[in-house]
C-alpha cells in the first residue's frame, strides 16, 4: 500500500484537517504519549484550554493504536507560555503505532510527521523503557541523549541521508534539566518487540552502554531529523529489565507504573511546554 501513496502527503493532509478542526493556523509543538503516559494527558489538558478532542482514525492516514496502555486521540491544546506572555498551540497524541502491530513501516511515523507538517518545530517523544543502568528505579523519568537503532530498520525511503548527530536535541535536554535538575540521561536502545529482551540481550545491551530499552521512538526521531524539527525524549522507567532484578516481565507492570507516575511524570510535560 506505502507504494501506492505518498506517505508526507498524507501527512500534509491530516494536518491540514487537524489544524481545521481546531481552529488553528499551525501547531507549534507536538507531544506523543508512550505506554502508560497516558493519564499524564490530563495533567497537561489542565495546564492549558482544549481545543478540540478527536478519534485519530478520523484523520487520514491514522489508525488506532493496538497496544495496551496506549490512547486513540489527538488533543489540541493552547498553553500559556512562560516568559513572553504568548501561548502555545501543543498537538497531543495520546498513544502511537508501532511496527510490531503488523502495519506498514510509514503508519508508525505518520503521527509525528503529521506534526511536522501542521508545523511543530519541536516534538517530545515519550515511551516506557526497561531501565539497564545502576541505581534506576521504577517511576523515574530520564532524559534521552541518544539511541541505538536495533532493529535494522528506517522509515526512510531513498537517498535521505539525515544528520543523526545531536539527534536528541541538546538545547532542549539543557532545558529540562534547568527545569528538572538532577534527572538522568541515558542511551535508549529500540528492540523489535513484541517479546521482551532476554537476560543475554539486556547484558549485551549494558555492555554497550546502553540505559533504557524499548520498542518505539527511534524511527518517529529518525523521521523527526529529517523533517528538521528538534526531538526532546523523555523515558518513563516502568520496570527493571530482564536479567537487572532476575523477575519475569510483565506488561501490566508497565502500565501499573505508568500509572502511578502519571501526575509527575504530566507535570513535568506541561512545564517543559510552557517553556518551550
Amino acid at each position: 500500500m506505502a507504494g501506492l501513496l505518498d506517505p508526507l502527503a498524507v501527512a500534509a493532509e491530516a494536518a491540514a484537517q487537524l489544524c481545521a478542526a481546531a481552529g488553528v493556523e499551525r501547531i507549534d509543538v507536538g507531544v506523543v504519549l508512550g505506554s502508560g503516559w497516558k493519564p499524564a494527558a490530563d495533567e497537561l489538558a489542565a495546564a492549558g484550554e482544549v481545543l478540540v478532542r478527536l478519534a485519530c482514525d478520523r484523520l487520514p492516514g491514522f489508525v488506532r493504536p493496538t497496544a495496551l496502555g496506549h490512547g486513540s486521540e489527538v488533543v489540541v491544546l493552547r498553553v500559556p507560555a512562560v516568559g513572553d506572555g504568548a501561548s502555545r498551540v501543543v498537538a497531543l497524541l495520546t498513544g502511537r503505532t508501532h511496527a510490531y502491530e503488523g502495519v506498514e513501516l510509514w503508519r508508525t511515523v505518520h503521527g509525528v510527521r503529521t506534526l511536522a507538517a501542521a508545523g511543530a518545530r519541536a516534538v517530545v517523544l515519550t515511551n516506557a523503557a526497561g531501565g539497564l543502568a545502576e541505581g534506576m528505579r521504577v517511576g523515574q523519568p530520564v532524559v534521552i541523549c541518544d539511541h541505538i537503532n536495533f532493529t535494522a530498520r528506517t522509515p526512510l525511503v531513498g537517498a535521505d541521508f539525515v544528520n543523526m548527530v545531536d539527534a536528541y536535541s541538546p538545547r532542549l535536554r539543557a532545558l529540562v534539566h534547568k527545569l528538572e535538575p538532577g534527572l538522568d540521561e541515558a542511551v535508549y536502545a529500540m528492540m523489535p518487540g513484541p517479546q521482551y529482551e532476554t537476560p543475554a540481550e539486556i547484558g549485551m545491551l549494558r555492555v554497550l552502554g546502553v540505559g533504557l530499552v524499548g520498542m518505539s521512538t527511534v524511527y518517529e526521531t529518525i523521521a523527526l531529523r529529517a523533517a528538521d524539527v528538534e526531538v526532546l525524549g523523555l523515558s518513563l522507567v516502568t520496570n527493571l529489565a530482564a536479567g537487572v532484578t532476575g523477575e519475569p516481565l510483565d506488561h501490566d507492570e508497565v502500565l501499573e507504573a505508568g500509572a502511578r507516575a502519571a501526575r509527575e511524570c504530566g507535570a513535568l510535560l506541561a512545564k517543559v511546554v510552557r517553556n518551550l
